[in-house]
């Protein structure tokens, strides 16, 4: 099973330092692993961080990659759309990026696999800028996932998407970290989602890592207190479910 571990990171946008000295034990595959923190953390230059898109102090070590899997794949926000091509086009041109263009019937089943896991087989054969910021980001999703990567940064996946959709994603990220052994690591800003699907949390503010480990641990009213600025706490509520509470609202 793959593993990912962070020794002493930082990354700089010329003069200035985002972070510094973030370091992690292993993040180990099959589990979700949420990443949270203000707005302007640094969350985006982390994960560009480990993608190496940006270059920076320190050591990102992945372990047990498999053979031909790819070590690390990062889908941004921003996806873009490139309104030339067809959902499936764009799908299949992300799963040969990297590799020969010879498509073999493997690819197409991988895709049609996607697409019908997303439940957006009927996008196939649209134009990408003809769709919805959610439609696009499910598209992303499957761009993703077709390079088969054993590391998987997803910055806000679910951030244009209704509430339905947002937890058919998070809880198909779930089942297929853990059927594939990947490793998952989204950036959130719902601190409820990250603890109904992450198992692992990692808090960013002010350019440093304040807190790793288990979700129930970090997410703490005295971590909500000092970086979010809210009085809150963390309940059991419907199922036992942990959710955070604020003035009496989840």
């Amino acid at each position: 099973m793959v593993a990912l571990k962070l020794e002493e990171v930082g990354a700089r946008y010329g003069k200035t330092q985002v972070f510094e000295a973030i370091s992690t034990d292993w993040l180990k595959g099959g589990t979700l692993t949420a990443l949270i923190g203000p707005n302007a953390a640094g969350k985006s230059t982390l994960f560009k961080r480990i993608a190496g898109l940006l270059k920076g102090d320190g050591v990102v070590q992945v372990e047990d990659v498999r053979e031909g899997f790819r070590p690390i794949c990062y889908m941004p926000q921003d996806t873009g759309a490139n309104a030339v091509l067809t959902v499936y086009e764009s799908i299949l041109l992300a799963a040969k990026q990297g590799g020969g263009w010879r498509v073999a019937e493997d690819d197409l089943k991988d895709i049609d696999r996607l697409l019908k896991a997303l439940h957006i087989s009927d996008l196939a054969f649209r134009d990408l800028g003809a769709l919805s910021g959610g439609q696009r980001q499910l598209v992303a999703i499957a761009q993703a996932l077709v390079r088969r990567p054993e590391v998987l940064l997803m910055d806000e996946p679910t951030s244009a998407l209704d509430l339905f959709r947002q937890i058919e994603v998070l809880e198909f990220m779930r089942h297929l970290a853990a059927e594939k052994g990947m490793a998952v690591l989204i950036a959130l800003h719902d601190l409820n989602h990250a603890l109904r699907y992450c198992a692992q949390t990692m808090v960013i503010s002010g350019g440093r890592l304040l807190a790793s480990g288990s979700t129930l641990d970090v997410i703490t009213p005295e971590m909500l207190r000092s970086v979010y600025r809210v009085e809150a706490r963390v309940e059991n509520c419907t199922q036992g479910r942990p959710m955070v509470i604020v003035d009496g609202t989840a």
